[in-house]
């Protein structure tokens, strides 16, 4: 029998909440608009690492967002159309992103003490805790 151990890593809280599930990480900017089907949850950007994979209920993890203002609102879109991911970790989020997940009230946390995108592996459980600012990761 295996015992899986958590790591605990503090952050900076930008959107308040507390969300779990499998991790999805990528070291690729993520374009919202564009970039992410906000019907069915996927990234579908054929140019980016993680063309065609779901973020429906995942963990969202990447350094940061890019384009137009307008992935806020894709944002909103996914979590109105039960798309949108449990979570996300940027390592330095940016506005876009941001306002995204405030107006959609997914929890969002960066400037993590460790680089998240080294410490965590797709695939591995994560708890983010967006109202006392850490996660904890399955390792």
């Amino acid at each position: 029998m295996a015992f899986s151990m958590l790591q605990r890593i503090k952050g900076r809280i930008i959107s308040k909440g507390i969300g779990e599930g499998s991790a999805v990480v990528t070291h690729q900017p993520l374009s919202f608009l564009g970039g992410v089907d906000p019907t069915q949850g996927v990234i579908k950007d054929p140019k980016h690492e993680l063309y065609g994979t779901s973020i429906v209920g995942t963990i969202l993890t990447f350094p940061q967002g890019k384009g137009s203002t307008v992935g806020s609102y894709v944002m909103y879109q996914l979590k109105r159309n039960g798309k949108a991911p449990a979570a996300i970790i940027n390592v330095s989020s940016e506005t876009i992103v941001a306002v995204g997940a405030i107006i959609s009230n997914i929890p969002l946390i960066d400037r993590l003490e460790v680089d998240p995108i080294a410490a965590i592996k797709s695939g591995s459980r994560v708890f983010v805790n967006c109202v006392e600012g850490f996660i904890e990761v399955e390792t």
